[in-house]
């Protein structure tokens, strides 16, 4: 496989397949800036007749994936991201937005999420939140 072309599920050209590692492929791509970064092989499918791979995530995924460092792996960190398993530990003392990042949810749909459950307590900046159905109660 080494050498095909990865395509992300939205036709992107993510990059070419450095080389594969147990259950990891390692893709290299950009232009200038070349970057690697590792991914599932649960996500990839080889068309041996095409010689490209191609993702059931888009590049966006890929790009925002943590980038292998020297050539090495953090294999949890890679799990982590494409929610393989769960992040390892959160810490008490942090915000829940960092939270959030560091688990790789949107700290706005974690908000929409408390919203819809009928929290009021005051949002991520300060400001009261309503819930929508309180304007019904006044």
């Amino acid at each position: 496989m080494e050498g095909y072309d990865v395509i992300g599920n939205d036709d992107h050209k993510v990059g070419e397949v450095a080389k594969v590692e147990t259950d990891l492929l390692i893709v290299e791509g950009g232009l200038l800036r070349k970057s690697r970064h590792a991914i599932p092989l649960t996500f990839a499918v080889a068309d041996e007749s095409e010689q490209v791979v191609r993702l059931t995530v888009s590049k966006q995924v890929v790009d925002d994936s943590p980038p292998l460092e020297n050539g090495d792996v953090d294999r949890q960190a890679v799990a982590e991201h494409y929610g393989l398993v769960q992040p390892t530990e959160v810490d008490p003392d942090s915000s829940a937005e960092e939270d959030a990042l560091r688990s790789g949810v949107d700290p706005a749909a974690r908000e929409r999420a408390r919203i819809r459950e009928g929290g009021s307590e005051p949002g991520p900046h300060g400001r009261q939140i309503i819930p929508p159905d309180a304007h019904d109660k006044v």
